[in-house]
């Protein structure tokens, strides 16, 4: 059977004003654009940084990051040259720790293969781990001026209502033509204003629950505006379900110490640190759990010594509870000597000030927050095993 043939991305419509809507937007840009730092410089290196951060982050919590970050690696081969754990500790609250771990994995490339100059080429910038077609086409556009869109979440929201497109901007035809109608309005030699334009207008303007419609500059040009379903565009994709899960974890004190243990490779928040643990068994109470998944990952045999609190935190679509508990080792074990991990690739026994240089999973830097301020902290780590 012959197969179907694939949809051709649809232009703009022939009535549509394609110099009008350039100037308008180009013309609000310059006049409205916020004052963001990596604006100032247009470093590609600056460029690249931001884009990768702002991905799941909002701005004013990227802009904060983005200048702790500067201070400790102010160019890419002192980036390239950083230890991991220090680089997920930097970027420790931002979540998404692949984007870090990229992030290091892409600097080092760019010294490898590129001398630690910041490749000035589409299909280079492409090429570097993290960097899918929108980030390449923004470092391009916004650093070299390089004629290339860049079509992220806030674009396709524009073009879903600017278009009237009435399917998800997800579906893989709805992707080509919000793509193909970026290529056709990209206004030669102003890429860069043009493209930061239209992320601004969707990030301040066409917001996904707040089109404010009348301070649009180019809502003269808008199909939804025009036909009253700005509230039903973008069209919602189907949510995924939410899965609730109850963990609990033991925070082990030992002559003074706390046992944390380092995350595997290929596990979720790979090379984070954890205290162990994880979720309870049917019919299984959180200080049970605690004590079975401290013996089946380290085989230390622990007892609870009270709870510390329960902390709360969401990841892609689960909500997680977790119970933590201080707990201390069995009579007869030296947790140093005697543990034999299973779900880790290190472990280490750590002042409890200590642990706030380590990188954790939002959930665990909470608790180790909790920890630190409890009154029972002292007495317990005092305490005779």
């Amino acid at each position: 059977m012959a197969k179907a043939p694939v949809e051709a991305p649809a232009p703009l419509a022939g009535a549509f004003d394609v110099g009008g809507f350039r100037s308008e937007l180009l013309r609000w840009f310059n006049e409205n654009a916020r004052d963001l730092p990596w604006r100032k410089t247009l470093e590609p290196y600056h460029v690249w940084l931001s884009e990768i951060m702002l991905q799941q982050t909002q701005m004013d919590r990227a802009v904060s990051y983005f200048e702790r970050f500067l201070l400790r690696y102010p160019d890419i081969v002192s980036l390239a040259q950083a230890h991991e754990d220090e680089v997920l500790k930097l970027w420790e609250g931002l979540g998404y720790y692949t984007r870090a771990k990229n992030l290091l994995r892409a600097a080092r490339v760019v010294l490898k293969e590129h001398g630690g100059t910041f490749p000035a080429n589409f299909e280079a910038v492409r090429a570097l781990p993290g960097v899918g077609p929108y980030t390449a086409g923004a470092v391009m556009s916004v650093a070299y001026g390089a004629h290339r869109p860049a079509v992220d979440a806030n674009v396709e929201r524009v073009f879903s209502r600017v278009l009237d497109i009435d399917r998800p901007v997800s579906a893989p035809e709805v992707k080509r033509r919000i793509l193909a109608a970026a290529w056709e309005l990209l206004p030669p030699g102003e890429s860069r204003a043009f493209n930061q334009g239209l992320m601004e207008l969707g990030a301040l303007i066409c917001a996904p629950r707040s089109a404010e419609c009348q301070r649009c500059p180019v809502s003269r040009h808008c199909l939804a505006r025009a036909r009253g379903t700005v509230n039903l565009r973008p069209v919602p994709k189907p949510k995924p379900e939410v899965v609730r899960v109850d963990m609990a974890c033991g925070i082990l004190l030992t002559e003074g110490q706390v046992f944390i243990q380092k995350r595997r490779p290929n596990d979720v928040w790979p090379g984070l640190w954890e205290f162990p643990g994880g979720v309870l068994e049917p019919g299984e109470s959180p200080e049970e759990a605690m004590v079975r998944e401290f013996r089946e990952e380290t085989e230390l045999s622990v007892r609870p010594e009270g709870k510390i609190a329960v902390v709360r935190t969401s990841y892609t679509r689960y909500r997680i509870t977790l119970h933590g508990f201080f707990c201390r080792a069995e009579p007869g074990q030296d947790p140093k000597r005697d543990h034999r991990l299973h779900e880790a690739v290190e472990a280490r026994l750590v002042s409890p000030t200590d642990l706030l240089t380590f990188a954790f999973p939002s959930g665990h830097a909470r608790l180790t927050s909790r920890m630190l301020e409890d009154v029972r902290l002292q007495t317990l780590l005092s305490a005779v095993d």
